[in-house]
This record gives structure tokens, sequence and C-alpha cells, in this order.
């Protein structure tokens, strides 16, 4: 196995148990990576400051990849790079949204606008991202600050459906993809995870042979093709883990830890 000089994971549905917990086996394989000299970063479809939460108890110095690394932020300085969904796709998006009836989010930098906090998945992002929502009767003055935008649905078919129209809908202006069964993230076009994973090889001059990617979902895909090395969680679907290069246990499995530990024998570093 190549050796790696990084790993780069997920939040939500990987790195963190279904009640969004970081047990202490996940916090402890961060610390060992440290340890052995491999750098660690995380990236998401959450927002940058849904993130935060995480940089002190994993002592993360690298930037991370919000968005679904659409944007780069430093976690001590602040935003690195930043892409918007042009103005005319968001305005198609939430067309094609209300005509599905999903809820829509909107998020900016620093916003995340809902036209009610009545929809179903509002307090679950509430306690993921730890940060309340603003209300908006309507979308329009953001149009031009969009970094993405979420459909909410508790139906996974139907969202599977809106996902294929969104995709035809936006074309090359903006990607459409779920990050997890009841949610349809559209951020802007030609980046993603692999994109932000590309990013930090370049940062820390090395291979993206020698990046360790791990996931759960859809949107994680981009950075397995774009990795040497790819863990599909056990929680993932079954045309997630065929397209990674080692399955392991679940995220309430600390699953995790069980790829870091991979990783750290692969590097000659392992044993607790």
């Amino acid at each position: 196995m190549t050796r790696i000089a990084l790993v780069v994971s997920d939040v939500d549905g990987t790195l963190l148990t279904k009640d969004k917990t970081l047990t202490p086996a996940a916090a402890s394989a961060v610390r060992r990576l440290h340890e052995a000299g491999i750098g660690f970063t995380i990236t998401s479809s959450r927002p940058a400051i849904g993130m935060k939460f995480l940089i002190e108890p994993l002592a993360i110095t690298l930037p991370v990849g919000p968005f679904n690394g659409s944007s780069i932020v430093d976690p001590l300085k602040g935003p690195v790079e930043q892409h918007l969904i042009p103005p005319t796709a968001v305005k198609r998006c939430i067309d094609v949204l209300d005509e599905y009836g999903v809820d829509i989010w909107l998020f900016t930098n620093d916003l995340w606008l809902i036209r009610s906090d009545k929809g179903e998945y509002v307090a679950h992002e509430q306690h993921t991202i730890r940060s309340d929502p603003t209300i908006v009767d309507d979308f329009t003055p953001y149009l031009s600050a969009a970094c993405k935008i979420v459909g909410a649905s508790p139906d996974p078919t139907l969202l599977q459906r809106c996902e294929a129209a969104m995709q035809k809908a936006v074309g090359a202006e903006a990607n459409a993809i779920r990050s997890q069964n009841y949610y349809l993230d559209i951020t802007p076009p030609g980046q993603d995870k692999g994109t932000f994973v590309q990013a930090m090889a370049k940062r820390l001059g090395i291979s993206t042979d020698a990046v360790a990617t791990i996931g759960d979902m859809q949107n994680d895909l981009a950075m397995f093709r774009t990795s040497g090395l790819s863990f599909a969680m056990g929680n993932a679907t079954d045309d997630v883990k065929k397209l990674a290069t080692h399955v392991t246990t679940s995220n309430e499995n600390d699953g995790f830890a069980g790829a870091m530990e991979v990783i750290l024998k692969g590097n000659g570093a392992g044993g607790s």
C-alpha cells in the first residue's frame, strides 16, 4: 500500500455517530495520525460554521472543505477560497425544488436561510450544525451569494427523482447530488470533494496517491476517485461501497477508527 501522507474525512455518517457524537475512539485515531506525521482534515456538505466544533478536539490545523469542498476555509484565519452558484442557476434550483414540493434552504458564507422553521429537518439541522436559521419570505436578495442550496424531504424516492430533474435543469452551472437520503445538495460548478482533495495535496506538495479518503454517501465518490486509498463506511449503500478500495464497519461501530488503524499499520505505525 502507498504510504499515506494525508487523510481527508467526511463528517456525518463517517466521523460522527448518528447522534452527531465524536467518539473517544475516533478522536484517539486522529491523535495517532498526528503522532505518526499523517495530516488530517475534513470535508462536508455542512457550512463552515457547522464544522468549527471539530477543529479543537481533533487539533485540525489544515484547511477544511465545507459545502462539499466547494469552499476552502483555514480553521484559524477564515476563507481561503470560495465559489458561488451562478444567480441564474440559483433561481432555477429554487423553481425545481418548489415544483417537487421539498423544503428549500439557502446557505451563504455565514447565513442559513429558510422560509419556515416548521420544516421536517430544521430541528435536526440546528442540532447538526449547532446554528440557528434566519427566516426570510423571499430568497431573491440572496441569489448572488449562494454557497449551497439544500432540498430537504423525508421521501427518498421523491428526492432521487428531484435529483435527476435538478441535474438536467442546472446542467454544468451547478453540482446536484444527495449528501443524505433526505438532503439534495446543490453546490458551485466544477468544485466538489475531489477538487478539495486535489487542492490539499497541492498545498502539501504530495501526490493524490498519498491521500486516503473516507465517507459514506454519493457526494464522497468524487474524493474516492481522486485519492489513492478510499474507505466506505459500513453504513454506506452498496453503490458507494463498491467504488471504495476498502469497506470498514459502520459509524455506530467505530468504523472510522478501524479505517485509521489500517492506514497506520500500512505506514508502519499500527498498534495502540
